[in-house]
């Protein structure tokens, strides 16, 4: 059994910023060696998800609306309140989505769909720099 790890590092403009970092992380698959195993992709913070989409530019446009329907941006929230940052609701959309995802590695590649990509999604209301961790295990 195999382990690697390696962190990639973005800088993103929040509000729902989504990028693709698919190739990251099959580059950090080809590094490992592993031919067969689990990718985990985990951002560090708690305003921030990492999922997977067709990242094409509308459907990019479509998931920032429907994340603004289902948390507003405007909502008044007690953290908010407590700290004066107003991003209570950058929280609550990352709890929601989830820090982190695991896909399979087969021969010593990411199984993904065709139209299927892997993204950070920024949920916070200013721009961060944010840490990606890519945990490889297998053999």
């Amino acid at each position: 059994m195999k382990s690697y790890s390696e962190s990639i590092s973005l800088s993103t403009k929040g509000h729902s910023d989504i990028r693709d970092i698919t190739d990251r992380v099959q580059n950090i698959v080809q590094k490992s060696g592993v031919q067969n195993g689990l990718a985990c992709v985990f951002v560090v913070g708690s305003t921030a998800s990492v999922s997977t989409i067709e990242y094409e530019p509308a459907l990019v446009e479509d998931m920032k609306e429907f994340l603004e329907k289902l948390v507003p941006s405007s909502l008044k929230t007690r953290h908010g309140n407590t700290w004066g940052d107003d991003n209570g609701f950058s929280h609550l959309r990352a709890t929601l989505m989830g820090p982190g995802i695991t896909i399979p590695i087969a021969e010593g590649s990411l199984v993904l769909g065709t139209w299927q990509q892997i993204v950070v999604i920024d949920h916070d209301n200013r721009p961060r720099s944010r840490e990606i961790h890519v945990q490889i295990i297998g053999e």
